[in-house]
């Protein structure tokens, strides 16, 4: 079976400084048409009432998740009924992943999942200026990862991988990520 990106959906997931949003970047450059869609930019346009998903957090905050998966969704189906190939980009684990991608009402649609060890993440935290672990701790988000995460699409191990590695990764195994 050929799988082909025009006017598909690629979700990029993985927990935080995984490389998701430089390798959704990356991927977006190589094809001749496509969009960024940025999930966090949805997080960061709630400007007052936000409650940011954590452990305990509440309705609330699964309720703004909520909003925030549907509202890249949208988006990410809007380019790609335009012809784009839009390259989401989100934390979406657990039981959150299925409920995204049963949501995307588009085909082609892809799911890569970048899982670099524990130890390589922790690591990329801690040179990174922004922090996004908060209650999670790195090792308790990636704990969500691997064992509440169903195992949908590519799941790729990038702790030694260069970001133009795991953009070559994805397209050559693309047909591990399509989603039936």
């Amino acid at each position: 079976m050929t799988h082909s990106l025009d006017s598909a959906v690629v979700l990029v997931t993985g927990v935080m400084a995984a490389g998701k949003s430089t390798v959704a970047q990356a991927l977006a450059e190589r094809l001749p048409r496509a969009a960024h869609v940025r999930g966090d930019v949805f997080r960061r346009m709630v400007v007052s009432g936000r409650v940011d998903y954590e452990p305990g957090a509440g309705e609330e905050a699964e309720a703004q998740l909520r909003l925030r998966h549907r509202q890249s969704a949208m988006a990410a189906e809007a380019y790609a009924r335009a012809g784009f190939t839009a390259v989401v980009q989100d934390v979406v684990l657990g039981e959150w992943l299925r409920e995204y991608v049963d949501g995307i009402g588009v085909r082609p649609l892809y799911v890569v999942v970048l899982a670099p060890r524990a130890d390589v993440v922790a690591e990329r935290e801690t040179g990174r200026d922004k922090r996004g672990y908060g209650e999670w701790g790195v090792e308790g988000l990636d704990r969500v990862l691997r064992e509440e995460t169903p195992r949908i699409g590519l799941w790729l191990d990038t702790s030694g991988l260069s970001v133009a590695e795991s953009v070559d990764a994805v397209l050559a195994r693309l047909d591990r990520a399509a989603v039936r």
